[in-house]
């Protein structure tokens, strides 16, 4: 599963905004232009989702991971023994 983050919906917008035209304000297609998209690895998205306050064991569940390898992206060693 991976996270994208798009800069082409707040484009879009903008220019609805500036033009004032009915045409300008319809929905647009979803395009998607390389340049405004960004792929996160695993540990990135890691990283955001627990940034953005999210608990070790939601981050899991919501990447399909190990809460162990959660532990391992965000630098969290268990010392046992």
């Amino acid at each position: 599963m991976g996270l994208s983050i798009s800069n082409s919906l707040a484009n879009a917008a903008t220019g609805a905004a500036n033009t004032g035209t009915a045409a300008a304000r319809a929905p647009q297609t979803d395009v998607n232009n390389s340049e405004d998209t960004v792929k996160l690895t695993a540990p990135q998205q890691v990283v955001q989702l627990y940034n953005q306050g999210q608990s070790i064991s939601q981050i899991a569940s919501t990447l399909s991971l190990p809460v162990q390898t959660v532990n391992t992206y965000l630098g969290i060693t268990s010392d046992r023994g």
